[in-house]
């Protein structure tokens, strides 16, 4: 009950805080929280504490089993009596025992089921630290899309900026003369595609704000914000993927996990083997009983209970002869399961070396397209700049002006976007490396 009582309270103080929160979050704050709080990491942190039971019950197998037994019997009709002759009549008898089995020597057997417990419990353990690390990369990646969704809303709404100033100068313009009612409706046109664009933008981001809050299990998005750091791209060392594997290697809980499932497995194997051995046990008790008959004077009960009181020591030795190839099949299926870990330990390892090579060559080919993106950004704003000059003189159509226009607003979009490709990839890196996620 009172594990219970503790849970709704984290998760009640979890949800306040997550309602109560003042200001934007950090990519750290949002990290911490989601780990706190992820229904999946608490189903996880669950399986640890399962499995922190099942190594206590395994340990307590070592230890005596005591138990305590009491009966009641009540026999009608003909009996035997004492003088050997058969006479209607009733008795009650009453038996009191306390008994104990005490494991000696069962192959080894209960030494290698804790050993395997152990070990199964530091691989689930290391698999909750996976899963935390796992939510660390998705909540980055939100992180990661919010900012690069507020960006492009900034493009959307510069856009808009610079077509209301160019509807504000044909309306005066029109006014006076100089241009003609249909270059006006031309860019309200232009101005309302641009608002209609920014508010795409401004819903592309709250969808993203909404996962975000989804993530750190937030009630509702009402108020969620993050924190817009100001991270520069210049000087970001890759690194090279050898070296971050051998690092990640050492250091990262999903090797470590397939590690200590596969050193469980010997110990499971030992186990089976076990079965071969023979088992000893001692046992002992204590007992007496209590007897009446209708038909003949009775002692008294604690006369009976003195007198009847006896014990009892003894060893049993039991030696497996044919147990119908279980023991020898269980044998087998543990070494198969072994074979099995270690190919799950391989296979880990290649999928961790694969991340990491991705992640290597997308923060490369990022880079790339930054440098490129930086270059066409500013090749596309001086041409519109001069687009936008011939255009005011009426040496250019409005045409010609949305063009330079779109280029350079899709230009300053490929190059947010490589931005925050770059920086990802680069810390996605550091974090394979065993360092924090944060901006």
């Amino acid at each position: 009950m009172k594990r219970y009582f503790l849970l709704i309270t984290v998760f009640l103080a979890g949800a306040a805080f997550g309602q109560n929160h003042s200001g934007p979050w950090t990519l750290a704050e949002c990290i911490r929280h989601a780990q706190d709080n992820n229904i999946t990491l608490k189903q996880q942190d669950l399986q640890v504490k399962q499995q922190e039971i099942q190594l206590e019950t395994t340990k307590g197998s070592r230890l005596p089993q005591v138990s305590g037994s009491t009966s009641e019997n009540f026999s009608f009709g003909r009996g035997l009596t004492a003088d050997n002759t058969y006479s209607n009549t009733n008795t009650t008898s009453t038996g009191i025992s306390l008994g104990t089995a005490v494991p000696v020597f069962q192959g080894f057997r209960i030494r290698n089921s804790i050993k395997e417990g152990e070990l199964n419990l530091q691989a689930t353990t290391a698999e909750l630290e996976k899963a935390r690390e796992d939510m660390s990369v998705s909540v980055a990646q939100a992180y990661v899309q919010i900012l690069y969704n507020m960006e492009l809303l900034d493009v959307a709404l510069n856009q808009v900026g610079i077509d209301s100033l160019q509807v504000e100068r044909l309306s005066a313009m029109l006014e006076n003369g100089k241009a003609s009612p249909a270059q006006l409706a031309q860019q309200k046109a232009a101005l309302g595609q641009s608002r209609l664009s920014a508010t795409q933008a401004r819903n592309n981001l709250n969808l993203s704000l909404l996962d975000l809050s989804q993530l750190l299990e937030l009630p509702n998005p009402e108020g969620f914000s993050i924190v817009r750091p100001s991270v520069p791209i210049d000087g970001i060392l890759l690194g090279n993927p050898e070296d971050i594997y051998a690092e990640a290697v050492e250091n990262k809980p999903a090797i470590k996990a397939a590690m200590f499932r596969l050193d469980a497995s010997d110990f499971t194997i030992k186990g089976a083997k076990g079965a071969f051995l023979p088992s000893i046990s001692a046992n002992g008790g204590l007992g007496t009983n209590y007897y009446t008959m209708s038909s003949a004077p009775s002692a008294t009960f604690m006369e009976q209970v003195k007198h009847n009181f006896s014990q009892y020591l003894g060893i049993s030795l039991s030696v497996p002869i044919f147990s119908g190839f279980q023991n020898r099949n269980q044998v087998r299926l543990a070494e198969l399961s072994r074979t099995n870990q270690m190919l799950q330990l391989e296979n880990t390892k290649k999928t961790l070396y694969k991340e990491i090579q991705q992640a290597y060559y997308n923060a490369v080919a990022a880079a790339d397209r930054y440098r490129s993106s930086e270059d066409a950004k500013e090749s596309a704003r001086e041409s519109f700049e001069l687009m936008k000059a011939k255009y005011e003189n009426g040496k250019s159509n409005i045409t010609e002006f949305n063009e330079a226009r779109d280029s350079w607003l899709e230009a300053e979009s490929n190059l947010v976007r490589s931005r925050y490709e770059y920086l990802y990839s680069a810390k996605l890196l550091d974090f394979y490396r065993g360092r924090p996620l944060e901006f």
